[in-house]
């Protein structure tokens, strides 16, 4: 039963990877108007700032949380 779970769960992720791949195709020939804006207005620098550091937290808080729960499990508490 596990493994169906696990092999639904892959064949699932990636349709969606696929998904998402056909999602960008260039071959509409449309040009991205909103990237080009804010890349033209220097607001994308600011966008890239804000996502690499929500990026950045997430993965302090994830090594945090691994530090914390090591500690737990060398104490045995």
């Amino acid at each position: 039963m596990h493994k169906k779970v696990q092999l639904w769960f892959l064949l699932s992720l990636f349709g969606f990877i696929g998904l998402v791949g056909r999602a960008q195709d260039p071959a509409s020939g449309k040009p991205v108007e909103m990237a080009d804006r804010l890349r033209a207005n220097g607001k994308i620098y600011v966008v890239v700032a804000v996502l690499l550091t929500i990026f950045a937290g997430l993965i302090a808080y994830v090594i945090r949380l691994d530090r914390k729960i090591g500690r737990l499990e060398k104490g045995g508490k």
